[in-house]
This record gives C-alpha cells, sequence and structure tokens, in this order.
C-alpha cells in the first residue's frame, strides 16, 4: 500500500489577503464606502470623495476628523486591527460604521494605498505607504488635521479581478449609489464627490429633508410625507416616504437604514411595500428614507464582511412596527390634495423567514394597525406611539428635522 499523499496545505499569506480581500472590495464603489465609514468614526464634520476613471485610477477620502497618530496609522494595514471593539461583548453594542479590522488591509492587498494623516493637536503629520500588501513605509507629512486615503490602481495585481469590472461610466454610477447612502446615514455630515468634469454631487445640508434636496432637488419635497414612531421598547422609526402616486419601476429609491448603517434587509423593505398595500400597483415600489433605530442588542451586524446585511433578535416585531408607521403616515390629510385617503387593508405578516409566533401576539383583531398604535382610529397606548408633523407637505419646519 503506497503512502498516502497529504494535500492540504496553510495558504500563502499574501494569496490569504487577496481571497479575504474578494470578501469587501467588490469594486471600486466598495472602497468609497469603507473609507467614508471610516471617516464618520473618526468623527468627521466633512468628506470629500474624489475619483478617476470611476474609481479604477484613483480614489481619494479626505475628511477633517480626528486623525491617526503615526503607530496607529502603520498598525491600521494589519488584519483584524481596529479600535472599535476589544473584546466579543462588544459585538453586541456597536455605535461605529465599522469594527471588523479588515477594511484598509483588503483594500492595501489589491490596490496601491497612501495614507496622509494628522493626529488633532499634533504639529506633525504622517505618511504610510503600501503596495500590494507590501510592508508598510511610514515617514513624516504635512497637513491639516485629519486623514486623507488614496487608493490607485485598484486590483493591478489581480488581473482575473479586474477583468470582471465595468466601464468607467457604470463604477462611477455604482459609487455614486455608494455615495447617496452614506449621506442619507449622516446628514449632519458635509459631503462632497467629484469625477473629471461630470457636475459634482455636493450635500450640505444639516438634516435629512435638506440632504434629500440636495441629491435629487428641492421639487421633491412636495412629494414626500414625513414619518416617525416610537415604541417603548426603544424602537424608532423615522424618515420620509413618497406620496403613492410618487412610485417607480424600482427599489433603487428606496434607502433603509439600522441605527445609522444603511443596509439591504428583505424584511425591513417589505415592510415599507406592505405599508402602501391597496395604494400602488403591483411592481412599482415607493421613494422611501426610513431610518430604525434600536438597542444594539437587538440587532446583529456582524452577519456580512461589507456589513450590509443584519440579524433582528425580534424581525417580525420590527416587520410590524416598519409597516404600521409607513400606513400611519398616509391617514386622512396626509395624502395628495383630491385623492382619497385609502381603506386600510387587513394585517399582513411578513411572508417569508419570519417568526410567526410574535406576529400573532402583536396582530391586533381589528385591522392594520399596530396594538396601541395613536392614529386616525384615535387610540392610544404607551407601548406604542406613532407621531405625524401636520399638513400636507413638508412645511420649512420639518426641513430642520434631524
Amino acid at each position: 500500500m503506497g503512502a498516502v499523499k497529504n494535500t492540504i496545505r496553510v495558504m500563502d499569506p499574501v494569496l490569504a489577503s487577496k481571497i479575504a480581500a474578494g470578501e469587501v472590495v467588490e469594486r471600486p464603489a466598495s472602497v468609497v464606502k469603507e473609507l467614508v465609514e471610516n471617516a464618520i468614526d473618526a468623527g468627521a464634520t466633512e468628506v470629500t470623495v474624489q475619483v478617476a476613471e470611476g474609481g479604477k485610477r484613483l480614489i481619494r477620502v479626505a475628511d477633517n476628523g480626528s486623525g491617526l497618530s503615526r503607530e496607529d496609522a502603520a498598525l491600521a494595514f494589519e488584519r483584524h486591527a481596529t479600535s472599535k471593539i476589544t473584546d466579543e461583548s462588544d459585538l453586541f453594542d456597536i455605535h461605529t460604521m465599522g469594527f471588523r479590522g479588515e477594511a484598509i488591509s483588503s483594500i492595501a492587498s489589491v490596490a496601491r494605498v497612501v495614507i496622509k494623516t494628522r493626529l488633532r493637536g499634533e504639529v506633525e503629520g504622517t505618511r504610510v505607504t503600501v503596495e500590494g500588501g507590501s510592508e508598510p513605509e511610514v515617514g513624516a507629512e504635512g497637513m491639516p488635521e485629519g486623514t486623507t486615503v488614496e487608493v490607485r490602481d485598484i486590483f493591478y495585481n489581480t488581473p482575473a479581478r479586474s477583468k470582471f469590472m465595468r466601464t468607467a461610466t457604470t463604477e462611477y454610477g455604482h459609487i455614486a449609489d455608494t455615495f447617496r447612502k452614506l449621506v442619507f446615514a449622516r446628514p449632519e455630515i458635509r459631503m462632497k464627490l467629484t469625477h473629471g468634469s461630470s457636475k459634482p454631487i455636493e450635500a450640505g445640508g444639516r438634516s435629512l429633508a435638506e440632504k434629500i434636496s440636495d441629491i435629487f432637488g428641492r421639487d421633491i419635497m412636495k412629494e414626500l410625507v414625513p414619518l416617525k414612531a416610537v415604541s417603548a421598547e426603544g424602537v424608532s422609526v423615522e424618515g420620509l416616504v413618497g406620496r403613492p402616486e410618487f412610485s417607480g419601476p424600482t427599489a433603487k429609491k428606496l434607502f433603509t437604514y439600522i441605527n445609522g448603517r444603511w443596509v439591504r434587509d428583505r424584511g425591513v423593505t417589505r415592510a415599507v411595500i406592505d405599508g402602501y398595500e391597496g395604494m400602488i400597483e403591483r411592481g412599482r415600489y415607493p421613494f422611501a428614507v426610513i431610518k430604525l433605530t434600536l438597542p444594539p442588542a437587538e440587532v446583529d451586524v456582524n452577519v456580512h464582511p461589507a456589513k450590509s446585511e443584519v440579524r433582528f433578535r425580534k424581525p417580525s416585531f420590527i416587520y410590524d412596527i416598519v409597516r404600521a408607521a409607513v400606513r400611519g403616515s398616509f391617514s386622512a390629510g396626509s395624502v395628495a390634495a383630491g385623492a382619497p385617503a385609502p381603506p386600510a387593508p387587513p394585517y399582513a405578516r411578513p411572508r417569508t423567514g419570519y417568526d410567526s409566533r410574535s406576529a400573532r401576539e402583536l396582530r391586533p383583531p381589528g385591522g392594520w394597525s399596530m396594538p396601541g398604535l395613536k392614529g386616525p382610529s384615535g387610540t392610544a397606548n404607551p407601548a406604542f406611539e406613532f407621531q405625524k408633523p401636520s399638513g400636507d407637505t413638508v412645511n420649512p419646519e420639518f426641513l430642520a428635522m434631524e
């Protein structure tokens, strides 16, 4: 009998880092997302994003945040190096955009990266250069307080990945979509995106309504209705939703956020769409910016490497709150002038993937609204309170809503 041939081996660290980068860096837009999120976590009030050739040749993100010390700037390129968490319990109490400690190391393994940073209060800044996962080159740099990250020639050392990138126009379209999602996530931060000779996208307003006006134009505001609801369990829903007639053929303008983070969650999206049941045609999708806030322990954000998916501890409860809040925003006096308020449809449970027990417990006997919903019927219960500013359109006072 011949000797057994061993076939399992430990991967080369460089190869392993490139594989790991594939989970985080899908395309240039992924780089923009990770770097802007780092700027947000650094306490920046202004963030500027500059890209060239759809981000394939250059991505530069500059902020006026707290900056990094020289030691931290070099350590940031190590995999799983992070300032956001220290032990396992922190995973259930996350208040930052990032926490995995993978972004910078993943980006640097497939691109040429330069970090220029100056810690707040320091006289001199730091410059760190890494190419394709090489050892960091560290030196001094004269610059204002804050951080600037330059990413050049993404996937230059992984030709197979580079072949999957699209044209510069297509890649910039993905970057612009990502940028809009980040703008709505943190309205208090001024953001700007430039790309060659294209018209810059600037968002200077300090409220959600102003940010939507900056991105889509001020005329859109007459088509939107404010939404706000709060539960006794510490869960709140707020945002702006489009009137039923202001719908489109795709869900590209349906933005959902969990604790300040844009996420792609089928349950929340389903809840928003079901909130319009009987008001828009099947196959049409509303304009909506929905911001859901709940205790960090009630949601697991460590589900996807790009942090774009979450898992709720009580998904049916979240579904019911969001659906009832959307439905309640279109009570009498909220719909477009001349359009009758649609009848309230029967209660609809989540259609896939939800624990039906909590849905049955919450189901009211008389219709669609949450138990104790304070709305057109006049019912009230401290467990759940619906709040809707008055008026048919978004008035100037509402423009100051945070």
